[in-house]
Parts: structure tokens; sequence; C-alpha cells
């Protein structure tokens, strides 16, 4: 069995000098790693930590972060990363539901864990990075020789529904033991170097944030994007894989002086979220001179399921199309293309929902037996919710989301989280929110509304008061006050129908 234990151990025996994370000009060894990591390890038990408790995590990247995913592992313990974007009434409830035994707090986000956070588990413990954290790390260095089973849960990763409730999802040892099979695929070696960028909350960061780590290769960790600190950092640790939006590579593309750095050490660049673009990847190609790599996944898959490879990023000639792809299912995962309403599979070229089969596919949703069911059939197969078709080939195009899922610079957004929120406004009669193109970011929500007779809001109003509940990614950055919405005769409301206004599809 390989747990995050096991092969930080299995590295610390055979390379244990050898560089393991750099984080804020500081870099630790993979001995240095096992020994922290050990000490957190025993100062979890010493609060009483076993084996299933929840560990949470609120805070931007940092060095902990890895220290205290191995710490739980060495203890059984499950890591839950708290989404610092959210606001705080969010944080509650996510704290509320996974009952952490112990929350681990960055400075700069411990107002996101308000009073009623706090006392959702009164025996709950608080302790903020830094002086704090280091006073609470046991001296014992003492490995605690824990191993686990494959089906037990590592990684709790909560991520927003369609209700706009946030579900969270249970990873377990087996599903995180293909991440070190994941980086093989993707070239990466003991001599590899990864830039990691993505939040360590989100699936991208721990698990395709610990892909180079996992094969003895040295990870460098940002604490969050930034890209002309990235451009840094490449040419400083010589960089061999990272992992970027698109809307992230544009913002390279775009840094002064981006032309005279030294990015010659860059193998492979993957990028998610959505397709690259001819024009941007050309771009890319011609100032980073990298491979490309598309990469699809979802938290409850622990990652990337799909990828198109560099070999099918061309920019002329019969294969060309490819770039609007996804790409094609791993060995070890079976895909279907399924009719949503017959539960069918459709035919070659036709669009129907992704189902997905794999070891990679999450236990379930915590203390959601009822939308584990939903999501998981018989027989093990994942409904994604994402519409699209597979040719003959097997490549995957996307088609559209059946959930209206906006995706922007990365970040998952379902309208009716949006709107739920909106709709607690006393001027709203009714709101519908739909994703439109922005320059930077891909997407962005855009929300129309109607206003209850006699009632005023402005747009600017309106925007404020969603900023007051939601993490200010997920709110409009636009607002129309329309004077109905399109619905149909059973009064669904028909989000094609604004598509159709408001972006004239």
């Amino acid at each position: 069995m390989t747990t995050f234990a096991q092969i930080i151990r299995e590295h610390a025996q055979n390379r244990p000098a050898s560089p393991a994370l750099s984080f804020d000009g500081t870099t630790w060894s993979f001995a240095d790693l096992h020994e922290l990591s050990s000490r957190s390890a025993q100062a979890l038990l010493n609060e009483g930590v076993k084996a299933g408790d929840r560990v949470a995590l609120l805070t931007k990247n940092r060095a902990e972060f890895y220290e205290l995913l191995i710490a739980c592992s060495k203890v059984g313990a499950i890591l839950v990363g708290l989404n610092w974007r959210l606001a705080a009434i969010e944080i509650e409830a996510i704290v509320a539901d996974a009952q952490p035994t112990v929350v681990f707090l960055g400075p700069d986000e411990q107002h996101l864990l308000n009073d009623k956070a706090r006392s959702s588990n009164p025996l709950m413990k608080v302790i903020v990075f830094g002086n704090d954290y280091t006073n609470w790390r046991s001296q014992n260095d003492l490995d605690t020789g824990h191993v686990g089973q494959p089906d037990d849960v590592a990684l709790l990763l909560y991520t927003s529904g369609t209700t706009g409730l946030p579900k969270g999802v249970m990873l377990t040892n087996a599903n995180m033991a293909f991440t070190r099979r994941l980086g093989e695929t993707w070239g990466m070696g003991p001599d590899s170097v990864n830039l990691v960028a993505m939040p360590m909350f989100h699936v991208g960061g721990t698990g395709y944030g610990s892909s180079t780590m996992l094969q003895g290769g040295h990870t460098v960790l940002m604490r969050e994007v930034n890209a002309a600190v990235a451009i840094d950092l490449i040419a400083r640790y010589r960089v061999t894989h990272t992992f970027f939006v698109p809307a992230v590579v544009q913002l390279l593309l775009l840094s002064p002086g981006i032309e005279k750095a030294d990015l010659s050490s860059l193998q492979l660049l993957m990028y998610g979220a959505s397709p690259i673009g001819d024009v941007l990847l050309r771009q890319a190609l011609d100032v980073l001179k990298c491979n490309f790599m598309q990469a699809y996944g979802m938290t409850e898959t622990a990652g990337t399921v799909l990828d198109l490879p560099p070999k099918d990023h061309a920019l002329e000639g019969p294969r060309s199309g490819l770039l609007k792809s996804c790409g094609r299912a791993y060995p070890w995962v079976e895909l279907r293309i399924i009719d949503p309403t017959t539960l069918n599979d459709v035919k070659t070229g036709e669009v129907g929902e992704i189902w997905l089969k794999s070891g990679m596919v999450m236990k379930g949703y915590w203390n959601k037996p009822e939308a584990t069911a939903e999501t998981i059939m018989p027989g093990g197969w994942l409904r994604t919710g994402d519409a699209a078709y597979q040719d003959a080939d097997g490549y995957v195009y996307m088609f559209d989301r059946f959930k209206d899922m906006i995706i922007s610079g990365g970040e998952n957004i379902y309208p009716a989280e949006v709107e739920n929120a909106m709709n607690a406004h006393p001027a709203v009669k009714e709101v519908g929110v739909i994703g439109i193109p922005h320059s930077r970011w891909g997407e962005t929500p855009m929300a129309v509304v109607v206003l209850r007779d006699g009632q005023i809001a402005s747009p600017a109003d309106l925007i404020a008061f969603t900023r007051d509940r939601l993490a200010h990614y997920k709110c409009p950055t636009s607002v129309v006050i329309a004077n109905e919405l399109p619905r149909n005769a059973s009064g669904k409301l028909l989000k094609r129908e604004l598509r159709k206004i408001y972006l004239k599809d």
C-alpha cells in the first residue's frame, strides 16, 4: 500500500539530503520533511487526534501544508483543506460539517474562522501558524509507524454543488496513490522540479502539487499565483514542470521582461479548466518554448483522468482540430458518454454526459449518502455532470455543462449558489446567473434580476450585497435589471434563452 507517509519515509531513507520542498527562499530536504512531519504527527497525537479524525487548514499556500499532509498520514487523520477565498459564513458551514479536532490558521486568515465556527465544536483546538505553531510542534521526532489501509480517507476537499451547499469529497489512500502514477506519465522523476501555484485546498494543489515530491523530485511552492514571481522562480530553481490555467498563461506572456527571462529549463506546462486556444498557444510556444498538455479532472476523481498530450498540440495540419479536445482517458480510466435521460450509451459523435470508472473515483461525499448515491452509479460509475461527445479515436470534446457551471480563472462557480445569495436581497424577486466571456478570466458571472414591485436596487447595490455573502470571485461582475426571466411551461428557468438574449448565442 502507498500513502503520503510511506513514500516520504522511503525518500528520507534513500535520498535524505535531496531537496524536497522550497518555499519563500527556504529549502527542506526529504530528511527535514520526514522529521518535521513526525514532530507534527506526535503533536497531533498529544491533542488526542485519532485515525479518522479531521484536521483542517485555512491558509494560503505555505510549507507547513505539506508537513501536515504527511503528519496526518502518519496518524491516519483526514486532512481538510479549507478554501480561504470563501466568505466566513461559508467556512462556518464547512467546519460545522467536517467537525475538525484541530484547525490550523494562517495569520491573515484568522478572520475567516468566525465565532460561530469556533463554537460549533467546543473541543476544537485552533492553532495559528507562526510562533503558536512552532511552540505547538512536539520535540519528539519519533515516527509513529502508522501505515493505514487503502480505503482509509486521506483527504476531505470541499467542492460547491449545484444546490449551492458545499460537499466534502472523500479521497482515500488508494485514490491518492494514483498521483505517483500520474507523475510518471507526465515525465517526472527524481531530477524534476515542479512549480506549484495551485491552492493546496484544491485537488490541483494536493494532487498535482504532490506529484513530483512523490517521485523524489523537488517541489517549489508559491503562496499564490503571481506571474512575475513565477518567472523568477522558474529561472532560479530550474523548474521543469508546472501547471497553470490558460488565464495565468496569458498573464505570464504579458509580464514585463518575459522575453529576456531564462525559462530554458521548462519541459512541460500543463493547463486545465478550459482549452488554451490556438492564438494563445502560438504565443506561448514562441515565448516559453516548452511542451504543453491539457488536463481534465475533478475533485471527485482525485485529479486528472484525461489529457491532451504535447503531440496533439499541432497548430497546423489535419490534427490541429484536436486543440478543441480535452484529450483521451488514461489506461486505468474507463469512460462512457451517456444519455442522461435514458442512461444508455450514445453513439460516437453524439453529445451526452461523461461517466467515469477508475480507482481514482472518490469514496463518496462526507455525511451525504443521498448525494453520493446520485453521483456514483451501480458498478462504480461517476456521473460528472459534464456534457461532451467523443470521436472515433476516443478524444473527448466538451460541449457544455449540464450543471451550468461557470469556470472563471480556473475556479468553478455554480450559478445556483450565486442565485441563492442574491435572492436573499429584499428587493429581488427572481434572478438567473449565466457565464459571460471575460478577457482575463475566461468567464465571469452575470446576473439577470427581476425586482419586486415598488422596490429599487442598483446593480452596484446587488453586487455589494452578494460580496458580503460569497467569495468575491463567485460574485457577478455585472447585473442586468429585467422585467421577466424566460421560463418554460412548468416554470423552469431557461438558461439557454438567457444566453441567447445576452450572449447572442
